[in-house]
This record gives C-alpha cells, sequence and structure tokens, in this order.
C-alpha cells in the first residue's frame, strides 16, 4: 500500500474531519476486517513470523495471531457500551445539572512497533485506536520486513485506506512520520527511541504512550512447586528466544535454593528443546546479526566467564544461541547492565528471598515482575514493596493476556496503558460535559456582592441543607 509519508498526518485529519471514522458502523466493520486478517490469513502471518524469526508456527498462533483475533471480538462485544456517555453525579453546587463522561476520539493517530512480535504489537493498538473512532498510520518496524510487507498488503487489502494506513521503510521514513502533527503516539521499542518519539512529541505538545521494557525480575522462593515453577520460568524466558519484553530478565533466589533451581530449569529446557537446542525447530532465532551479535557479547564478558552453568552454545550462521543460565553474575557485568533481550538467564542468589524486594528496588522500575512463592505474606510484601508496571504471581507473562488488566510501564519502563477497555481509553479524549437547566438560577451568583449573597454561597459549597436554609431565610 503505497502512501506518501511527508504528508499523512494532514491526510488523515481530513479524513477524520469528515467524521467517517467517528460512528459505530465504521469503528465495527474496520475490527471484523481486521478480525478476518488474523483468522483467514494466519497461515500467511505465520510464515511472515517464521521468515523474520524463525518463530515457530505454535508460538505464532497462540502468542501473537490468536491475541490478535480475541482483541477483535472482545472490542466488538463490548464497543457499544464503551461509547456510551458515562454517567456521573453532580454536586448541589451546579443544581439543577446533569453530568456526563463523553469519550470523543482524538483524530489522527500514529503506532509505531517493534520487531520481536511484530503481528501482535502492530495490530493491538490499532484495535484500540479503530475502536475510539480514530485515523491511523502503523508503522511496523523494518526489522522484521516479511511481516512489515505482509501487514502492508493485508491491511491495503481488508481496511478503509483512507484512514487506515501503513508506512513501511526504516529510520527516515520514521523521522519523517515524527516531523509531523500528530493527535497521539504510541511507541513500542525500546527506552533510547522511546526518548526520541517523545521530543518529537513534545514539539507539538503530542501525547504519548510509550511501552518500553527493562530488566523484569522473577523472584523464586523455595516454598513452590518446583516443577511447575521451573516449567514457568523457562517458558516464560526462553519463548521467542527472550526476544520479550516482558520476559523474566533475571531470577533473584536464596543461596541454598539456587541449585535445586538450576536443576529443575536445565531439566525443563531440555524438555522443551532436546539436547542440542540450536537444532531445535521450536526455538526462534535471534532475529538478525547484528542483535546476536548483542547477546554473544553479553556471553563473552570476561566477568561471566566462570559463571555459566547451563547452555552457552551459539551457531552465528543460523542465528541461535541456546538457552544459557548464568550464577550470579557481577552487578557489573554487561548482561545485568542492560536488557537482555534474548536468551541468557542470570540467577543471583540473596540470603533470603525477602531480600529480593531492595535489589530489585534498586533498579529502575521494570516492565514487569513475578514472584514464585506459597507464603501469602511474601506475596503480599512483593505486591506493595515492588513497583513494576505489572505482575504476574505463580507464572510469567500472563498477565498480558487478561483484557481487564491494563498493560504498560512506570517510569523508565514507559507510560501509558492498553489492552481491553484500556486501548479504547488510550486513543480516546475523556470530555466533560455539564447540562444545566434554565431553572434554578440564584442571584448570590451575580454581582453586585453582599455578605448575605457570600453567606448563602458558602452555604451550598458546604452541602449542609440546614446551614443553606438558614442563609435563605436568615435563620
Amino acid at each position: 500500500m503505497a502512501v506518501g509519508v511527508a504528508t499523512v498526518a494532514e491526510d488523515l485529519r481530513a479524513v477524520f474531519s469528515t467524521g467517517k471514522t467517528r460512528s459505530y458502523e465504521w469503528r465495527a466493520s474496520q475490527l471484523k476486517a481486521l478480525e478476518k486478517v488474523a483468522t483467514c490469513h494466519d497461515k500467511e502471518l505465520a510464515e511472515a513470523l517464521y521468515s523474520d524469526l524463525r518463530k515457530p508456527e505454535h508460538e505464532a498462533f497462540v502468542f501473537e495471531i490468536a491475541g490478535v483475533a480475541k482483541a477483535c471480538k472482545f472490542a466488538l462485544k463490548e464497543l457499544r457500551r464503551w461509547m456510551k456517555p458515562e454517567k456521573v453525579k453532580t454536586s448541589m453546587t451546579t443544581f439543577p445539572s446533569s453530568g456526563e463522561i463523553v469519550s470523543e476520539p482524538l483524530g489522527a493517530v500514529l503506532i509505531i512497533s517493534a520487531w520481536n512480535y511484530p503481528v501482535l504489537l502492530s495490530l493491538d493498538p490499532v484495535i484500540g485506536a479503530i475502536a475510539a473512532g480514530n485515523a491511523v498510520v502503523l508503522k511496523p518496524s523494518e526489522i522484521a520486513p516479511a511481516t512489515s510487507s505482509a501487514l502492508a498488503k493485508l491491511l491495503g487489502q481488508y481496511m478503509d485506506t483512507s484512514a487506515v494506513k501503513v508506512v513501511e521503510g526504516g529510520v527516515p521514513e520514521t523521522t519523517t512520520l515524527l516531523e509531523q502533527n500528530w493527535d497521539k503516539i504510541f511507541y513500542t521499542g525500546n527506552s533510547k527511541i522511546g526518548r526520541i518519539v517523545m521530543t518529537a512529541a513534545a514539539k507539538h505538545l503530542t501525547p504519548v504512550v510509550l511501552e518500553l521494557g527493562g530488566k523484569c525480575p522473577a523472584v523464586v522462593d523455595s516454598n513452590v512447586d518446583l516443577k511447575v515453577a521451573a516449567r514457568r520460568l523457562a517458558a516464560g524466558k526462553f519463548c521467542n528466544s527472550g526476544q520479550t519484553c516482558v520476559s523474566p530478565d533475571y531470577v533473584l533466589t536464596s543461596n541454598e535454593f539456587a541449585p535445586k533451581l538450576i536443576n529443575a530449569i536445565s531439566s525443563e529446557v531440555e524438555k522443551f528443546y532436546g539436547k542440542d537446542p540450536l537444532q531445535s525447530n521450536d526455538l526462534a532465532r535471534i532475529i538478525n546479526a547484528r542483535h546476536f551479535q548483542r547477546v554473544a557479547n553479553l556471553l563473552d564478558d570476561e566477568k561471566i566467564s566462570d559463571k555459566i552453568v547451563f547452555g552457552g552454545q551459539r551457531d552465528k550462521t543460523n542465528l541461535k544461541i541456546s538457552p544459557t543460565i548464568i550464577l550470579d553474575a557481577p552487578g557489573d557485568s554487561l548482561v545485568m547492565g542492560e536488557e537482555i533481550f534474548g536468551p541468557l538467564l542470570p540467577i543471583i542468589t540473596v540470603n533470603k528471598v525477602e531480600d529480593s524486594i531492595p535489589f530489585i528496588n534498586a533498579k529502575e522500575k521494570p516492565l514487569a515482575a513475578y514472584l514464585f512463592s506459597s507464603d501469602k505474606k511474601l506475596e503480599e510484601k512483593f505486591i506493595t514493596g515492588v513497583s513494576a508496571g505489572g505482575m504476574t504471581i505463580n507464572d510469567t507473562t500472563l498477565h498480558l493476556a487478561e483484557h481487564g488488566l491494563p498493560f504498560g510501564g512506570v517510569g523508565e519502563s514507559g507510560m501509558g496503558a492498553y489492552h481491553g477497555k484500556f486501548s479504547f481509553d488510550a486513543f480516546s479524549h475523556k470530555k466533560a460535559v455539564l447540562v444545566r437547566s434554565f431553572k434554578g438560577d440564584i442571584s448570590a451568583r451575580y454581582p453586585p456582592y453582599t455578605t448575605r449573597k457570600l453567606n448563602l454561597l458558602k452555604a451550598i459549597l458546604s452541602g449542609n441543607i440546614i446551614r443553606i436554609l438558614r442563609a435563605i431565610f436568615g435563620l
């Protein structure tokens, strides 16, 4: 779908000004079209994901394609209710009156997607933007070119291309897009580019949602079902070869429990991928040579040369790195200094599991945090004591699957949230509307001001009926 990049925001705003995107019928038709893209072209999308990431069809369907279809169905089911004005109670101050909050579309919005889940992270925000009644430009990641091309083709085939456009390309195209005046920008990626996006948005006072990342911790207590905990940790970490913004970036556990946990995770990895994971078709590859080298550099850091207790093999030709466990990597090692975004799992030991909380809080706030424990008191301490974008207790990443929970970061891991109605809200302006009757007009609010008028207004603002009556009747 060829799109003129330099004026695309202006073109979309002109379409939005016609009002066509505001109707329920238009929004529903576009959501149905997106659902058809996910359900009728699942094989094509899975093939694109395999081309870009060697992503297994199972992971492509479960973690990306099905998620898009599910989000469309949910939005279609709830759309009329989301669009209805929300009634609110009014006070004596404005009596007689009624109040409501009207959700109105923002206008022309820009969505810049990421490469690690390029179908889900592209289309999930688009669902929210369309549900809210906006005109949309999607900029898929050029690092996943096969998926970018497939999305451009399919959205061009199924969507209203006057109001929903796809811009392909790299840094020049993204830069041109960011120079334009948008009504909202939604960016998924890393904090470095997030700062660039926010700086560009500030020139036009454009609001942003930034879905970033960070070093997501997982705390494992000894009071767990070890086999289940290890399986869930391994699945959350090594799915998509660790290229997941909410995958556990490192694990904290007690000194005495660490050997058992390492053995259990190693055993589960072998069940998942066999004795030679590099030969497994179920292990995705690193996205490209540059990122492969970045992860390899973390492994080659001399500060962890004697800390690798499992894995560590690599295949540069096929861009694969085996699931790897690193025990007690120093705090100043490369692997503990940046988000890994690869299949490397540092396990850090502490004297007691409660010491994990100050360890986590000494770092930037993560996008997600995880706790495995059957101790309810520890669970409460963790939930109240750790600030993170979201949490799952006794599993990893699954809080993303619930439409009733917001997904977003805090601090360095991002701002704003989406999923379900939170996606609709992210692309809506909540307009306050107060409707008054011509009756009930009182002279006390108008000049000339007198002490009696002031006393009456004070009484009304206090909400005390007896005081109001006294002020009116001079009692």
